[in-house]
C-alpha cells in the first residue's frame, strides 16, 4: 500500500464497524425459524447461521441451495425488517472516527435494515456520504459506487483507501479499480492472505497511514 496520505477512506459497515453477531441472533430469529421449518433437512444449520451473519442473504440462499420459494419468502421477510435496539460498534471504531480524511460509508443490504443500523449507531455524522446498495431495487455494485465517489470528488486513485472485511465484496471492488485496500480482520479469518495489509484494530490504520 502507498505510504502517502489518503484524502478519502471508504468503509464497509457489517463486521467492519460493528459485529453482526452481536445483534444477529435476535435480528435473524424469524428467518432462521422459517428456513428450519420449510427448508431441507440436509441444510448445514451452523454454517448457514454463520454465513447469514457475514454475507447477503441472496448469496447465502444460492450457496445453500434454498428453493426459489423459500428464498423469496426469506427476502419478503428481510426487506421489511428493522433493528431498533442498541448496537455497539467495535471498541476500536473510535480510532476510525479520528482519522483525518474524507470518510464514506458504503454498504450492501436491505435498505430499511441497513438504514436502521446506521441510525442506531448514529453513524451519519461520521461520514461525508452514506451509500446503501439494496440489490432488490438497484443494479449498482460497490465498484460502481466507489468509481462514482472518486469521479465526483476528483480524487486520484492513489488518494483513496477501502477498508472492509469481505474479500469478495468491497476488497474485490477496490482491487478491480486499482484502489488500495486494507482487510479489517477482527475475527482472524484471513491469516493466509498475504497480498494485502490486514488489521484487527483501527489503531493500526493510523500507523499504516502515518496519520496518528
Amino acid at each position: 500500500m502507498s505510504t502517502m496520505h489518503k484524502r478519502s477512506i471508504i468503509f464497509d459497515l457489517d463486521n467492519t464497524i460493528y459485529p453482526v453477531q452481536s445483534i444477529g441472533e435476535d435480528l435473524f430469529a424469524p428467518l432462521f425459524d422459517l428456513i428450519y421449518t420449510e427448508g431441507d433437512e440436509s441444510i448445514d444449520k451452523k454454517k448457514l447461521r454463520e454465513d447469514i451473519m457475514r454475507r447477503p442473504f441472496q448469496l447465502v440462499a444460492r450457496d445453500h441451495n434454498l428453493s426459489d420459494e423459500l428464498t423469496e419468502k426469506g427476502i419478503s421477510l428481510l426487506k421489511n425488517v428493522t433493528y431498533n435496539g442498541y448496537i455497539k460498534p467495535f471498541d476500536d471504531y473510535r480510532f476510525a472516527r479520528s482519522l483525518k480524511a474524507d470518510k464514506f460509508l458504503v454498504t450492501t443490504g436491505f435498505l430499511k435494515l441497513q438504514e436502521s443500523k446506521i441510525k442506531g449507531m448514529q453513524l451519519e455524522k461520521d461520514f461525508l456520504e452514506v451509500h446503501v446498495i439494496d440489490p432488490m431495487t438497484s443494479n449498482l455494485t460497490k465498484k460502481n459506487v466507489f468509481a462514482d465517489i472518486i469521479q465526483r470528488h476528483n480524487y486520484k486513485i492513489d488518494e483513496v483507501l477501502v477498508v472492509g472485511d469481505d474479500l469478495h465484496s468491497e476488497i474485490k471492488a477496490a482491487k478491480e479499480l486499482g484502489i488500495d485496500a486494507v482487510i479489517y480482520d477482527k475475527f482472524n479469518l484471513y491469516k493466509d492472505v498475504a497480498d494485502l495489509p490486514r488489521i484487527n484494530n483501527f489503531k493500526e490504520l493510523h500507523s499504516l497511514l502515518k496519520n496518528s
